[in-house]
C-alpha cells in the first residue's frame, strides 16, 4: 500500500488537471470520485510504471484496514487512547478546516503516514453491512449503489478516525475531503 495518500502533483502528472479545491503540490488530491480513481489507475498502469507482474488498484476494504492498524488491535494504530491523535492525524481538531501535506505527521508501526485524516481514502469494494461474525480478510460485495471509504478527514472527529470506522458514498461522488491511496497487486 503507498506510503502516503495520492498527491495532487502525482494526480496532476497523470490526468493533466488538478480537481483538488485545496491547492498545493504535495496536498492529497481531493474532489476525486471513485469512477475519476478508477480513470487515474488505468492510465497509470497504461504508463507501465508499476514493477513487472503487478498493477496499482485501490486497496480492498481489509487490506485497507490490515495497513491501518499495522499489526495492532486497538482503535488507532497507535492505542485506544485518542490523546495522541494529532501526532498522526489532521482531524477536525487541528486542521484548521483544511488538508495538509502528506507525511507530515508520525507514521504508523510499518511506515505508513496519514492512515487517520487528512482526507477520506476510497476503497475497492462496494459498500455492505459486515457480517455478525468474526472473519479474516473478508471480500467485499460483488455489487451495490455505494462504495466504502476509510480513514476519515480533516472535518471528522477523533471517533471517525478510529481504524475500523468506514463511510461510503456513490462512485460518481466527490468531496473535498475524499481522497485515494493505491495499492500494488499481483496483474492477472
Amino acid at each position: 500500500i503507498g506510503e502516503t495518500e495520492v498527491t495532487q502533483e502525482q494526480w496532476e502528472g497523470v490526468m493533466g488537471k488538478n480537481p483538488s479545491n485545496f491547492k498545493g503540490d504535495k496536498l492529497p488530491v481531493e474532489q476525486v470520485s471513485w469512477n475519476t480513481c478508477q480513470e487515474f489507475i488505468k492510465k497509470l498502469n497504461d504508463f507501465g510504471s508499476a514493477p513487472e507482474g503487478y498493477k496499482f488498484a485501490l486497496p480492498t476494504e481489509a487490506q485497507w484496514e490490515y495497513a491501518c492498524r499495522a499489526g495492532s488491535k486497538t482503535a488507532y494504530c497507535f492505542g485506544d487512547d485518542d490523546k495522541q491523535l494529532g501526532d498522526y492525524a489532521w482531524y477536525s481538531r487541528n486542521s484548521g478546516s483544511k488538508t495538509h501535506e502528506v507525511g507530515t505527521k508520525k507514521a504508523n508501526a510499518w511506515g505508513i503516514y496519514d492512515m487517520h485524516g487528512n482526507v477520506w481514502e476510497w476503497c475497492s469494494d462496494w459498500y455492505e453491512d459486515y457480517p455478525h461474525s468474526d472473519v479474516v480478510d473478508p471480500t467485499g460485495a460483488s455489487s451495490g449503489a455505494d462504495r466504502v471509504f476509510r480513514g476519515s478527514g480533516w472535518v471528522l472527529s477523533a471517533e471517525g478516525c478510529r481504524s475500523a470506522f468506514r463511510y461510503f458514498a456513490t462512485p460518481g461522488g466527490s468531496n473535498d475531503d475524499l481522497g485515494l491511496r493505491l495499492a500494488l497487486v499481483p496483474s492477472k
